[in-house]
């Protein structure tokens, strides 16, 4: 099974046939996908500027689409090299029991998910790199009442998600299910209420 390096290699090779470029760059998605898979697509189709059932987009537009979900991995291996270092340091200090951060980054190792969008079609629209930086900001900060990434405050929290946790809170600005350890208990709360208001 090719790793993400090697089907990036694969998008950018010029003398490759288009239709592989472009399964290679979907391919990338089961291994790096911080919306999910599709609206990870969507997302990258639509910054790059081609649809997402274009079976021959521009090659430069495919590239452009790498070059963004590229920068956006960076920036969570960066973050995931540095919890790893910090829950070490905890271990060493005696710190052994988890806390809810660590409980939700177990959910999320390896980027896919970390801002999951349940709507394929409901997503931030920032570059992605962006949008994980303003994630990780409120991960590392004490909770808020918002959105960690469009600062919206119309939480709902769903249930029968598709995936894990199968319910939590999501924005209705930008679409993300919102990691529960960024927000304070009362957030929580009124996502829940804001739920039995909707379905009363």
């Amino acid at each position: 099974m090719a790793g993400f390096r090697s089907l990036a290699r694969q998008v950018r090779d010029p003398l490759s046939d288009l239709a592989l470029r472009r399964y290679s760059l979907r391919k990338c998605l089961e291994r790096f996908a911080p919306y999910g898979h599709r609206a990870t697509w969507d997302h990258l189709c639509s910054r790059a500027g081609f649809d997402p059932e274009d079976r021959s987009p521009d090659p430069a537009r495919l590239v452009a689409a790498l070059e963004e979900l590229e920068e956006a991995r960076a920036v969570w291996l960066a973050y995931e090299v540095a919890f790893a270092e910090r829950r070490r340091k905890e271990k060493h200090d005696g710190l052994r029991s988890p806390g809810s951060v660590d409980d939700w980054h177990r959910l999320t190792w390896g980027g896919f998910g970390v801002a999951w969008c349940d709507d394929p079609s409901v997503h931030p629209t920032e570059p992605l790199a962006e949008v994980l930086r303003r994630l990780i900001t409120a991960l590392e900060r004490d909770p808020g009442a918002c959105c960690p990434v469009c600062a919206g405050t119309r939480l709902v929290w769903q249930h029968d998600l598709a995936h894990e946790p199968s319910s939590g809170p999501v924005c209705t600005r930008c679409g993300i299910v919102v990691p529960r350890p960024v927000l304070t208990p009362t957030a929580l709360a009124e996502a829940r209420l804001a739920r039995l208001l909707v379905t009363a």
